[in-house]
């Protein structure tokens, strides 16, 4: 049972970066690197911050400031620069790395002893594992519910606009420029949030920890997609949740057929892979035709 708890409470932690990825890998329609160094830099911002007595919760935001400059850097050597958005990302996962170093001082540090956002005496006080199962429910409800309030206001149109057609947006008068850095910045902050959680969580920050952060979080979002199928945009925020924890239900049950957790980020891209191929196979096999006529018959008794 505390097995299971702790998956929920895991995946609501890690449904933050996926929410996040959402905004650029299906809005804005492409691959941010960046999130690779901006996870790590807002788990160091945010350690870094605790280790020298600062509250938690303002911690926290720096941990999504910190992602949210990345992420604005990254859009600025794309818009401005002219740098294309995949090499842009990964030249500022790449300085990330340097940065993150430099602000704990090592390749990691540790919150033993410190205060953090998991130490209010409401959160000691419940059962093992709950305390994260409840503070993810709240972050990601809040997260989830702020854009989706943000996407419906005409800011929030515009940002779609762009992300659909750059250029038609252009010609109702929408700056794409501006909408791709307030969407890398917005995106890379939420990012920045979730490895200042996660790190809050695990009691430490590492240099490394950012390594296959991208596809974990669209694991997420694939297997949200994969299945609850379509859905409104509002729904598919939530599926991303949803797929969060079914992921790392999925990843729970690997381990319990004996894998070890060094083979974590490999059979997190088995899974990945599968998710991505199964919309395809589904078409080659013709299951879709096979399942909708199998309802039919059931519909009919």
């Amino acid at each position: 049972m505390s097995m299971i708890v702790s998956s929920i409470g895991q995946g609501l932690l890690w449904a933050i970066l996926g929410v996040a990825l959402f905004l650029t890998f299906r809005i804005l329609n492409f691959a941010d690197m960046t999130v690779e160094g901006t996870f790590p830099l807002g788990a160091a911002a945010a350690v870094a911050a605790l280790s020298h007595g600062v509250s938690p919760w303002l911690a926290t935001f720096l941990g999504f400031a910190a992602g949210a400059i990345a992420g604005l850097i990254t859009g600025l050597l794309y818009t401005k620069g002219k740098i294309p958005i995949l090499l842009a990302g990964i030249l500022v996962m790449t300085a990330c790395l340097s940065i993150n170093l430099r602000i704990m001082g090592g390749s990691n540090i540790s919150l033993l002893g410190k205060k953090t956002v998991f130490s209010s005496h409401f959160l000691t006080s419940l059962p093992k594992y709950f305390d994260s199962v409840f503070l993810g429910l709240i972050v990601i409800a809040i997260v989830t519910v702020l854009l989706m309030i943000f996407l419906q206001t005409d800011l929030g149109q515009a940002f779609i606009v762009t992300g659909d057609n750059p250029f038609m947006a252009q010609s109702m008068g929408i700056n794409p420029d501006r909408m791709i850095m307030m969407g890398l910045a917005l995106s890379n902050g939420m990012i920045g949030l979730g490895g200042a959680l996660i790190a809050q969580s695990n009691g430490y920050a590492d240099v490394n920890m950012g390594i296959g952060i991208i596809v974990i979080a669209l694991a997420s979002i694939i297997i949200g997609e994969v299945v609850f199928g379509e859905l409104t945009l509002n729904q598919r925020l939530i599926a991303v949740t949803l797929g969060s924890i079914l992921y790392r239900f999925v990843l729970l049950i690997v381990l319990q057929l004996g894998f070890s957790t060094n083979d974590l980020n490999l059979l997190s891209a088995i899974i990945l892979a599968i998710c991505l191929m199964l919309p395809n196979l589904s078409k080659s096999l013709n299951l879709d035709h096979i399942l909708r006529r199998g309802a039919a018959k059931n519909d009919l008794n």
